[in-house]
């Protein structure tokens, strides 16, 4: 198994792509921790992983907020006895419009949920990392922060924070055996933020629109997004850091 034992925070696993990374590293070996804010979906999702024979637990917390995000850390290292991997999954997006439409609001929640989530996990983890001689940081990105489209400016920009941050934090963690990585997955049709990402209801017309822009023909999965979570996961990449694994189709070349 290739995660074996190590112990790993998925945050937004209640769905979509957070859920398909922790059934995957689930079923590699790794000893997980369920993160949403919706209690329902993640409890769900804790219990489908532990009745397939895996290990797994939920943990309710609200990325932005600091004291919870704390809880979560320190949630893990009690249950399991120590942290190896946090994936930063947790997402929010604005609907496709115009940058001008977009209310001050909805800006304040794409950055508190996609930018300040990462800021709050790097300031909780990194301690524990440390203390045990190192870590991983994986933080799910997005193909919008390389190769951005009209309609999601702010959403974009908060990916492209994200990226840039992570690759920050590889060179300034590095030396404490901190890996710090991001994985930038292109539309999926069957994330729960998909239909905010098309501006409206998923018409074949604006699927074909998406797809036509990914040389490879289709969109991605959630299994395609947690496969290459669980390269960065394991001891095969025990010297990959800094760097964004497009899980894209060629979508940004």
């Amino acid at each position: 198994m290739r995660v074996h034992h190590k112990s790993i925070i998925v945050t937004g696993a209640g769905q979509g792509i957070g859920k398909g990374i922790a059934l995957r590293l689930a079923a590699e070996g790794a000893r997980i921790i369920v993160n949403d804010i919706n209690t329902e979906l993640g409890t769900a999702v804790a219990a489908e992983i532990v009745a397939a024979g895996g290990t797994a637990a939920f943990v309710a917390a609200d990325v932005t907020q600091s004291g919870q995000v704390k809880a979560l850390v320190e949630a893990a290292v009690q249950r399991y006895g120590r942290l190896d991997v946090m994936v930063n999954n947790a997402g929010w997006t604005h609907r496709n419009r115009p940058a001008l439409e977009v209310s001050e609001d909805e800006f304040d929640k794409c950055y508190a949920v996609n930018v300040k989530s990462i800021y709050l996990a790097t300031v909780h983890a990194t301690p524990v990392f440390r203390a045990q001689g190192g870590g991983s940081f994986i933080n799910i990105a997005s193909t919008a922060g390389v190769r951005p489209r009209p309609g999601l400016t702010w959403y974009n920009g908060s990916k492209g924070a994200v990226i840039t941050t992570s690759k920050s934090l590889a060179a300034e963690l590095g030396p404490d055996n901190i890996r710090v990585n991001c994985v930038n997955p292109v539309f999926n049709p069957e994330t729960g933020m998909s239909t905010e990402f098309a501006g409206g209801p998923l018409t074949e017309d604006r699927m074909a629109r998406f797809r036509s822009t990914i040389p490879l023909g289709r969109f991605s999965t959630a299994l395609d997004v947690a496969n290459a979570v669980l390269y960065l996961s394991s001891d095969e990449a025990a010297f990959i850091s800094g760097v964004c694994i497009e899980v894209d189709g060629a979508r940004c070349v």
